[in-house]
């Protein structure tokens, strides 16, 4: 299910522009970290929508627990987990894919040829 604020216009990706601090001097922390941080808030949120689901459905007398383990999806079903699947591993990979269009577009003829020079030097 998309938000009301997604629904009503084209999917567009934007990216904060400029260097981002760092805080830990291994390559690729930062980003983990970050990546860690994305998993723990969506999980929060699940975990609260779940507590509240099961919740409901206790004060309403439903098994929701049964209910859950025989559904069995259509497919309109299985294209809004999959879209809501791929907006969540967007989020997951941006700062991955910010820095992979960052360097793409940095990338120089010039700096390819000296790379290629360096390594063959080695």
């Amino acid at each position: 299910m998309m938000s009301e604020t997604t629904d009503n216009r084209p999917h567009v990706i934007k990216d904060s522009r400029g260097k981002r601090p760092a805080f830990y001097a291994a390559e690729g922390l930062d980003n983990l970290t970050s990546m860690v941080m994305v998993l723990a808030s969506e999980l929060t949120v699940l975990r609260d929508r779940l507590d509240a689901a099961e919740r409901v459905a206790k004060a309403n007398g439903i098994d929701l627990a049964a209910g859950i383990d025989a559904l069995e999806l259509d497919e309109d079903a299985l294209r809004s987990r999959e879209s809501w699947r791929q907006g969540f591993f967007d989020r997951l990979f941006y700062l991955a894919r910010k820095e992979a269009n960052e360097a793409a577009n940095a990338e120089t003829r010039e700096s390819y040829d000296q790379t290629i020079e360096d390594i063959a030097v080695k």
